[in-house]
């Protein structure tokens, strides 16, 4: 049975952060529930673990979502890495990548909208955490080919960009 499944029976009743606590609880993702409104978890990707952080806002409405991972390039090499945040982006449609430069961060960051009293629904959810490891797991080559490279942003572009089918 889908995660999202044996959650929708109570999904009215539970609060944003509820909910993402009970899909971390199913998936056996590592997490710490900060505040009421607040959880932090690990999520393991191909090339690294991702800390993921979704915060509930009631004053505006909006469950955001923040994953991170380090990037820390040699200081000639932050330009090349800005460059390629902008061709990042350029391809993303559920989501934006920043750097945080002072943390050495790069940040997927989401925010879903739920005006109105709506309620965001597990499976929501769900495809918004799926949504920042899938997008840091597409570019995680690419920022690495930047920062510790002699690549340029285009070039390590195109490693993103290409996909693989099939098997060998």
């Amino acid at each position: 049975m889908p995660v999202t499944d044996t959650l929708h029976a109570q999904d009215d009743l539970l609060h944003p952060i509820d909910l993402v606590e009970a899909l971390a609880q199913q998936h056996e993702w590592a997490f710490d529930r900060l505040a009421d409104d607040q959880i932090a978890m690990e999520v393991e990707g191909q090339w690294r673990t991702y800390a993921i952080t979704l915060a509930w806002s009631a004053r505006d409405e909006t469950l955001r979502l923040i994953c991170t991972f380090s990037v820390e390039p040699p200081a000639h090499r932050l330009g090349a890495l800005l460059t390629l945040l902008n061709g990042v982006n350029e391809r993303c449609w559920d989501g934006a990548f920043t750097y945080w430069d002072e943390q050495g961060l790069m940040v997927w960051r989401y925010g879903l909208v739920l005006d109105g009293g709506q309620m965001a629904a597990p499976g929501q959810i769900d495809r918004m955490i799926a949504a920042a490891v899938e997008g840091s797991e597409r570019f995680y080559p690419a920022f690495q080919l930047v920062a510790w490279s002699d690549q340029d942003a285009e070039a390590a572009l195109q490693v993103a960009i290409g996909r693989t089918y099939g098997r060998a």
